[in-house]
């Protein structure tokens, strides 16, 4: 039975979503951020926020939620060659994948969460990746997630459990589990407060919540948006 959990928390609709859903089922949970030289930085401004609406908007959640961490790998920037951190147009590349694909990023960001879920003394390591509704990214894949855990559990001689609730359901059905978690109320902190767009638009508001309404990950979420909202009518 496990007991505690490290949530990767970007502030945005799918890592929210699976940070209420570790809040309602573990007893301790703490958050981890990364700084990558992301051009969307906006996202690290509103984690504090939906950090505080949590605990304000669901009191038996707020015993729960611990501490926050923060961790700076700017290294993912200075490789380049992604549209998430260097000023160039979304494009698709030659292999097939969005430029929005940053090589190697969740490869690290796992290392570094099962180092700190080491010392913070966590079983498990919960991450927002999907194989539904993606771009393709290989290290969204569930295989590479099951052979990140047996890794992650080899290299520390200690048994880490990666968590991804949301592999297999696609945006709709993110928006319906956050309705099952929180019910409306989770909802609207969602669309009012987290942030997806990869351009940091928060000038625009749309009935999904804040974006420029025209990158791959506005379009994906206000598709989501569409189908959920016609399957509750």
């Amino acid at each position: 039975m496990h007991t505690t959990a490290l949530v990767l928390f970007s502030g945005g609709q799918d890592s929210t979503t699976c940070l209420a859903d570790a809040l309602s089922r573990y007893e301790r949970v703490e958050t981890l951020g990364f700084e990558y030289g992301q051009r969307h930085r906006i996202e690290m401004d509103v984690r504090h926020t939906v950090r505080t609406q949590l605990r304000e908007r669901f009191p038996a959640w707020a015993p729960r939620l611990g501490d926050d961490h923060l961790l700076n790998v700017d290294s993912l920037s200075q490789i380049g060659g992604s549209s998430l951190t260097d000023e160039v147009a979304f494009a698709m590349q030659a292999d097939g994948l969005p430029n929005t694909f940053v090589p190697g990023r969740n490869l690290l960001f796992l290392t570094l969460a099962g180092a700190l879920a080491y010392r913070r003394g966590l079983q498990v390591i919960v991450t927002g990746v999907c194989e539904t509704d993606y771009s393709g990214y290989p290290d969204c894949r569930d295989d590479t997630m099951k052979a990140m855990q047996l890794a992650l559990s080899l290299g520390l001689d200690r048994r880490l459990v990666i968590e991804t609730p949301l592999m297999w359901i696609d945006k709709a059905q993110t928006w319906a589990m956050a309705h099952r978690l929180g019910g409306d109320a989770l909802v609207d902190l969602i669309v009012e407060e987290t942030h997806t767009c990869y351009q940091g638009d928060r000038t625009q508001r749309h009935a999904w919540g804040y974006g420029c309404g025209a990158c791959p990950a506005c379009e994906l979420r206000a598709a989501g948006w569409a189908r959920y909202v016609d399957a509750t009518v």
